[in-house]
């Protein structure tokens, strides 16, 4: 059975940081992509990163770039996001994902695209003062 379990979500202020981890078994990183997506209240869930193991590829979103941070502990079989110099809009629950590297790939860049093929249960994170 796929598991993939996020926690490390908070309350964090504007400009603080948090670490989100997302703990995955029954799967093989040398097979799937694992990235990162959010989903604010009224919107549709939307692409942040993506980690294709096999080349050390990352991918970010604009909104991303410079600010979150992809990164995994094979041994640990975890995926974590870095966030730094957080926004209020960054508020949103923040899901893991699974799924081959060009569906995964796809669907960060598309919101039209399918829906990856294992997700997380997702972790809210909340930046507000």
């Amino acid at each position: 059975e796929v598991q993939l379990v996020e926690s490390g979500g908070d309350l964090v202020q504007p400009g603080g940081s948090l670490r989100l981890s997302c703990e995955v078994s029954g799967l093989s990183f040398d097979d799937y992509a694992i990235g990162w997506f959010r989903q604010a209240p009224g919107k549709e869930r939307e692409g942040v990163t993506v980690y294709v193991k096999f080349d050390g590829s990352k991918y970010y979103q604009d909104f991303a770039k410079g600010r979150f941070t992809i990164s995994s502990d094979d041994a640990k079989n975890t995926v974590y996001l870095q966030m730094n110099s957080l926004k209020p809009e960054d508020t949103a629950v923040y899901y893991c994902a699974a799924d081959n590297p060009p569906a995964l790939l796809l669907r960060l860049w598309q919101l039209s695209a399918p829906s990856p093929q294992y997700w997380g249960q997702g972790a809210q994170v909340t930046v507000s003062s």
